[in-house]
């Protein structure tokens, strides 16, 4: 049985990931600081409670585990935060990932599956958004993410480490068979917004921006099934002995906000309170990715994405949360 180090498995995305892994027979041991994540969501799997910054604990951690391959989630990942104290991402998403990569070639594991983000682009030239396109971030976060994208391919040429690294698109749902879903604090995306507010848990959802260059004036976003992103990690850790580079994971289809507001209404059959205010500085009008290579290089494409399929497994997830 192969044992996989899963950093930041107790967050959304990573647990998802987790649990899916399991089913297919490896071992997860689960390292998170829990600044984010939620040790309720780790399930079975083997924790350790570690930053990524503290090397020594780090290395015990690979020594007493026998770690195989490394799929790593661990980020702080607020957009807005990261432009208020960019420090912060800076240490702990480029600071952490260098020690785990140094961590790595002490224990000569080789290979890693990397959590990167749609972010890297900034505002794409073109749409679909394809792995060719040229990356601008435009903010600390998605900077972060860019940075650790090179520092893996170098550290390929220089040292033979094998990675993948994914940029997802807009993630969302929640899981069907397992009691986890998105649960972050503070709460910033669209789809878990607009249900808790329809839940009466927020007095309203705030809309930035309806004068886009778009149908109804309001942002296009690709929104892509937690499942599916667990899926396409999985079949990149059996991919990332062969092959190393960055692969979208998106649905290669927008929904608008108003759209998505109008699919969560007919879904709960409640209406969502509503104030409209200016656009947030630095948000695109469109994103939706290009992901054919990843169904190329990985026979990955996703099974559970369509908007509807997303929002009632979210909206499930919100009737009976757990954490």
């Amino acid at each position: 049985m192969k044992t996989l180090l899963i950093t930041g498995g107790a967050g959304y995305i990573g647990s998802h990931t987790v649990r899916l892994l399991q089913e297919k027979g490896y071992r997860c041991v689960v390292v998170d600081n829990l600044s984010s994540g939620h040790r309720e969501a780790v399930g079975s799997a083997d924790f350790e409670q570690v930053d990524l910054r503290d090397i020594f604990a780090l290395d015990s951690v690979f020594k007493k585990y026998e770690i195989d391959s490394v799929v790593h989630f661990a980020a702080f990942s607020f957009v807005g935060e990261s432009v208020e104290n960019p420090q912060k991402y800076y240490e702990n998403n480029v600071g952490g990932t260098m020690t785990l990569l140094n961590v790595m070639l002490k224990n000569d594991v080789k290979k890693i599956v990397f959590s990167s983000s749609c972010a890297v682009y900034g505002v794409p030239e073109n749409v679909p958004i394809d792995e060719n396109c040229p990356c601008h971030p435009v903010s600390p976060y998605g900077r972060t993410k860019r940075i650790i994208e090179q520092m893996l391919a170098d550290y390929r040429t220089a040292y033979g480490l094998n990675y993948i690294a994914l940029r997802y698109f807009n993630a969302a749902g929640a899981s069907k068979k397992y009691p986890i879903g998105e649960s972050h604090s503070p709460e910033t995306h669209l789809i878990p917004l607009i249900l808790q507010t329809i839940q009466g848990k927020r007095e309203k959802l705030v809309v930035f921006g309806t004068d886009y260059d778009t149908s109804d004036g309001t942002c296009i976003r690709d929104y892509i099934h937690v499942d599916d992103l667990a899926s396409a990690h999985a079949k990149a850790l059996k991919k990332v002995e062969e092959w190393s580079g960055c692969l979208n994971l998106g649905t290669g289809e927008g929904c608008s906000v108003r759209e998505i507001i109008k699919a969560c209404e007919k879904e709960t059959g409640k209406k969502c309170p509503i104030e409209y205010g200016e656009r947030r500085a630095g948000d695109p009008a469109v994103l939706f990715a290009n992901a054919d290579k990843a169904k190329e290089v990985l026979n990955w494409e996703p099974k559970r994405s369509k908007i509807k399929q997303i929002i009632k497994s979210a909206w499930q997830w919100e009737e009976n949360r757990q954490f």
